[in-house]
Parts: C-alpha cells; structure tokens; sequence
C-alpha cells in the first residue's frame, strides 16, 4: 500500500471519505494485547500522516505496509520514547475571498463559518491532544505504578534497616546493662567488703583503748614505788614504748578508718551513677524493644510529625558509648582502689596486733624479770637480816660478858689498892720497897690495864651493836620497799595486765 504525505490544508475532500477496512482481521484467538498494540501502531500512523511530517517515522511505514498481512505470530508491543513532545506549529490559513465575511464588522464575535482546512486543523489538533494526553497519562500512570513499587520496596527496606539497626542497638544497650550491673554488683559487693572492714578497724580501735590504759594505769602505780626502788628500770622502758606504740596505732586506726570512709562514699557515689545510667539504659532498652516490635499492622502507631526532629543535647553514638565506658573505668578504678584499700586495712590489722602482741610480750617478761629480781633481793634481804639479828644478839651477850668482866676486876683492884694503902703506914725502917710492894703495885696497874681494855672493847661492842642496829633497820626498811615494789609489779600491775585482750580482739574480728 503507498502512501503520499501531502501538506496540511491541501488534503482532497476524497482523501478523507469513507474509506475501506485495510486493518488485519483478528479471529478470536488474537489477544486483547495484540489488538491494542495494532490500535496504537495505527494512530501513530494517522498521526503522522495527519501532520503532514515529511520525514515519518519507520515505524509508520512499517505498519501501514503490513496493514495487508494476516498476523498469526503476537508483534513485539511498541511503545513511545519518554520524551516530550515538539511544538506544533499550525498555518492558519487566510479567511479571504468570495465566500468568506472579509469586510464585514466581526468585532467580539464570529460571524463566518469556518473553512474545511480549520476544521481538519480543529480536528486533527484534538488528535494530536487526545494521543498526547494519553500518552502522557500512560507514561504518568507506569510511573507512578513504578513509583509506587520502588517507594513500597524502599520503605520495607528501610523499615528492615531500622528494625535492624534497633536490634543491634538493643544488643548494645543490653551488652552495656549487663556491664552495669556487674559493675553496680561489685561494687556494692566491694562496698560491703569495705564496711566489715571498716567495722574491723573500730573494733580494733575499741580494743586499743584497754592496753593503753593498762600501761597507764602500770606507769601511774609504779609511780608509787618508794625510794630507792623509784627508777627508771627495763619495765618501764618497756611500759613507755608500749604506750608510744599504742599511740601511734590508735592514730593509724583513725587515719584507715577515715580512708575507708571516704572510699566507701566514693564507691556509693559511682554505685549510684552506674545505677542512673543503667536505670536510663533499662528505660531506653524498653523503649526500644517496644518499637522494635511495632509494624505496619500495629494499632498503637500514629503520625507524630516534629517527631524527626532532634534534640540539641541528644548525645552521638561516640559521647553514648564514652559516658558509659567513663563510669565503667571509674567504677573499675574505685574497685581497684577498694580492694587495694581492704588488702591494706588485713595488713595493717594483723601488723598492728602482731606488734601489739609482742609488745605485751616484751612488757610480761620485763615484769616477771624484775619480779624475780624484787624477789631474790628479798631473799638476800632477810637472809642478811636473819645474820643481822642474830648477830645482834650475839653482841648483846658479848657486852654483857664484858660488862660482867670490868665488874669482876674491881674486886682485886680494891685488894692490891688497899694492901698498898696499908703498907704505906709501917713505920720507919720497915717501910721497905720489897719484892711484895712492887708487886702489888705492877698488880694494881696490870688491873688498871685489863679495865682499860675491858672497857675499850665495851665500847666497841656496843657500837658495832649499835652499828647492827641500824644496819638491821636499814633492812627491815629495804626489805619493806622491795616487798611494796613487788606487790605493786606482782598484784597490781601484773595481775591487772592479766586482762590484756586477745589477738582476735586486737585485729578487730571480736
């Protein structure tokens, strides 16, 4: 079949008649496809043969050439490029001449029929815009369909990314709760830990207070001692440097026990920060879970449109996971510091009982040495003084013997004086110095000589008598000094140190 394209307005009135039937018969198994594929090939082809183009497409000729050809194979379906359009351009043709209203007042409104030209023009114009129109609609119409699926797929995409980006962050929020409370565990764990001990060290401290008064109340009783046991022996070196020690014990107790104080506030203090976060944590952790199970079929989800809008102190990822680490380490740093703390307080505790036990030791054995000391001077004491007293009684009877003496020698004096007296009135011649007159008077001065002695040895036994005398009082004093100094280390200060509380007393675990 040819065809000839003429340009517009210049179409014969018999161009445009009824014409016969050149589409294919379709039989009733042509599909409803084919026939509106060929339906379509058809009104391109009108159109460009409408248009006057003089360049038609291929497919025109293609499809008018095959108007003559029965299909029995289903074409290829055709479809328009999604392109615009171009611009048509109408020649209006000129409303002159014999049978036109040239010349007649047409002024707001039309007076002159049209011509046949503008009525294909009219008519080929509507064409053109009805397969435009439809052609647009269709492209429209396959895009939004293709939008529609695209945004459909993409919001199940994106709802799955979101779905599973909640769930990892539930895992997180989960990994880092746990982590909390662990910490929050042990560190509540620790504190109690800290608290015994802390209770350790005032019982400790407690118990202190009674060696420091034993030593006191020692010191203060063997200020009572009497001269000259009233010095400076090896108990009471002993006695002083155990009251130093307790003193400086007592001050190292009070100085733990504020350390322990003061670790304990800062564990409670990062116990309740770990606390805030993992309650915050717990409370996002829900929330999240709840929207991790919303979905499309949910009744509970509605439009919230600021929703998206965020806040200006809400935290990144970075800052979220650093907050929660920065508390971790701090807690672990305080663990570490607790447990340090606790291992110092055991050492400290059995240091100190341990110095404290060898001290009283020292101090006992400084006692029962000197106790033993009071006593074999006691001994010596009355063994001396048993000596002295018999002595005593020895030169008593000496004295009396001596006295006894002189007095038995003035008898024989008082003879030999008085035979000499007598001799000493014979008369004249008879007066004589014979062998008996000088004997009696060598008698008389061998007696003078025996009473001077006797009496030289009188004195001196009563003053070595007198000397025993003092002597025994001076024992009898000493003897009740030493036996003061021994009831004071033996019954008072030893009997009361007898109440010395026990190593488990002293390291605080009683």
């Amino acid at each position: 079949m040819s065809c000839m394209l003429l340009p517009l307005g210049v179409y014969p009135a018999s161009k445009f008649t009824a014409a016969p039937d050149h589409r294919p018969h379709l039989d009733s198994s042509t599909s409803a496809h084919q026939a509106k594929a060929q339906c379509h090939s058809e009104d391109r082809a009108d159109l460009a043969l409408n248009t006057g183009d003089a360049q038609a497409p291929g497919w025109v000729a293609s499809t008018m050439a095959q108007t003559d050809v029965l299909l029995t194979k289903e074409p290829a379906p055709q479809t328009v490029p999604p392109c615009e359009l171009s611009p048509k351009v109408y020649d209006v043709a000129c409303n002159t001449g014999a049978y036109t209203s040239s010349g007649l007042a047409t002024t707001g409104f039309r007076t002159a029929k049209y011509l046949m030209d503008e009525w294909y023009q009219n008519l080929y114009a509507h064409y053109h815009q009805a397969f435009a129109d439809r052609d647009h609609s269709e492209r429209q119409r396959h895009e939004s369909q293709h939008l529609a699926s695209e945004t459909e797929a993409l919001a199940q995409r994106t709802q799955q990314d979101s779905t599973r980006r909640v769930g990892e962050r539930l895992q997180d929020m989960h990994s880092w709760k746990s982590e909390l409370q662990r910490e929050v565990e042990e560190l509540i764990a620790d504190t109690d830990g800290l608290l015994a001990q802390k209770l350790r060290l005032e019982r400790a401290l407690d118990a202190s207070a009674v060696p420091y008064s034993i030593a006191m109340d020692s010191l203060q009783c063997r200020e009572r001692r009497q001269h000259p046991d009233l010095v400076r022996d090896h108990v009471e070196v002993e006695l002083l440097k155990e009251a130093e020690l307790i003193r400086n014990i007592q001050q190292l107790l009070k100085r733990t026990i504020m350390q322990a104080v003061n670790q304990i506030r800062l564990n409670r203090q990062h116990k309740e920060t770990c606390e805030m976060d993992w309650s915050d944590k717990v409370e996002s952790y829900n929330i999240d879970d709840t929207c991790a199970r919303y979905n499309n079929q949910s009744t509970q989800v509605q439009f919230h449109p600021h929703s998206t809008k965020l806040e200006e102190s809400a935290s990144t990822p970075e800052t979220w996971a650093r907050f929660t680490q920065d508390n971790l380490l701090r807690a672990e740093r305080e663990l570490l510091a607790s447990a340090n703390l606790r291992t110092l307080i055991d050492a400290i505790l059995r240091d100190t009982s341990e110095d404290l036990q060898l001290q009283c030791d020292a101090v006992n054995l400084a006692f029962s040495r000197r106790c033993e000391e009071l006593e074999d001077a006691l001994h010596k004491l009355r063994c001396h003084l048993h000596k002295i007293l018999r002595e005593i009684t020895d030169q008593e009877h000496q004295v009396a013997v001596l006295k006894q003496a002189i007095k038995d020698k003035e008898a024989p004096l008082r003879v030999a004086q008085t035979r000499l007296y007598q001799r000493s009135f014979r008369p004249n011649v008879e007066l004589c110095r014979d062998t008996a007159q000088f004997r009696l008077v060598s008698e008389v001065e061998e007696l003078h000589m025996s009473l001077d002695a006797l009496r030289e040895k009188l004195q001196e036994a009563e003053q070595a008598l007198c000397n025993l005398e003092e002597t025994r009082l001076s024992l009898e004093k000493d003897i009740a000094i030493k036996t003061n100094s021994l009831f004071i280390d033996r019954q008072k200060c030893m009997a009361h140190r007898a109440q010395y509380p026990s190593v488990l007393q002293l390291a605080g675990y009683q």
